[in-house]
């Protein structure tokens, strides 16, 4: 098990899909690892009355959103036998279709990995302070209401 380290969570703009790929092949060379579970989040364009999303615009508390990724990390690899996770969040502005949230977790058995996965998404969502700015198609905006 590879204890949680403090790492970046945080990138610019939306998480390029190259990125994700090669956050996959690095972990080719890790024999032990038997399944790999990965959430992405896409903006999607949502109608609110006439409009479209067109983007978010995220922001955050980052300070003490960074802590609160660590504490979620932590308490993931204490719950569950992973061999690694990874969690990537996006700030600024992620078009409609963009990635906005990576998560990605790796253990001996699918179950695992899976159940970890979905721990940690719900967490995020409901714990972290990072708040989405809903971008309309007519320049209009709102703030978005996690569910």
């Amino acid at each position: 098990m590879e204890p949680a380290k403090k790492h970046k969570v945080f990138v610019e703009g939306p998480i390029d899909p190259t990125f994700i790929a090669g956050s996959i092949e690095k972990h080719n060379k890790k024999y032990s690892i038997g399944a790999h579970s990965i959430f992405l989040g896409q903006v999607r364009n949502d109608k609110q009355g006439e409009q479209e999303v067109a983007a978010i615009e995220y922001t955050a508390y980052r300070e003490m959103a960074e802590e609160k990724f660590h504490e979620i990390k932590e308490d993931a690899f204490k719950k569950f036998p992973l061999i690694c996770m990874h969690i990537y969040h996006s700030l600024g502005v992620v078009k409609t279709g963009e990635i906005s949230l990576m998560v990605f977790t790796s253990s001996v058995h699918r179950k695992d990995a899976i159940d970890a996965c979905e721990e940690i998404v719900e967490r995020i969502k409901k714990e972290v302070p990072v708040w989405g700015k809903e971008i309309l198609n007519n320049e209009n905006y709102q703030w978005k209401i996690n569910s």
